[in-house]
Parts: structure tokens; C-alpha cells; sequence
């Protein structure tokens, strides 16, 4: 799957998968998510964000896992 929304810039966060043009990394995205945050509310809350920024970060995570496996979980 293309994530023409997402890169890695080992300049930019230490090379963490970010939005296009910010500085906004997936993480941080999924964890505002994960925090009970809609779609919306998280590109409210960082207006250079789209709606589909915040769901191409979703879709890259989900795609993390897909391919690189589960991290521990307890």
C-alpha cells in the first residue's frame, strides 16, 4: 500500500514516520486516537492536519503491524 502522506526523514524526529511537511509524527497521532480522540477532534487540534492525515497515519500503522508483527503487549 502506497502512504503517500507519511515519511521518514532521519533529520526530522529521528527519522519517526510523520505526516508530510510537519512535524507530527504517526505516533503522536495514534496515541491522541487511542486517547478517545475522533478523526476530527485530532486535526482540530493540529490545524496544518487534515481529517485524511490523521486517517493515512492510521492506515500506516495499521499497516505496521500487518507486516512487522505485534509489539509485547501484557
Amino acid at each position: 500500500m502506497s502512504h503517500d502522506r507519511i515519511t521518514r526523514d532521519p533529520t526530522v524526529l529521528f527519522g519517526k514516520p510523520c505526516i508530510t511537511g510537519t512535524r507530527i509524527s504517526v505516533e503522536v497521532i495514534v496515541r491522541r486516537l487511542s486517547a478517545g480522540l475522533s478523526a476530527d477532534q485530532v486535526a482540530a487540534e493540529y490545524p496544518e492536519l487534515t481529517r485524511e492525515d490523521v486517517l493515512a497515519a492510521t492506515a500506516y500503522a495499521a499497516d505496521l503491524v500487518r507486516h512487522d508483527g505485534l509489539a509485547d503487549a501484557k
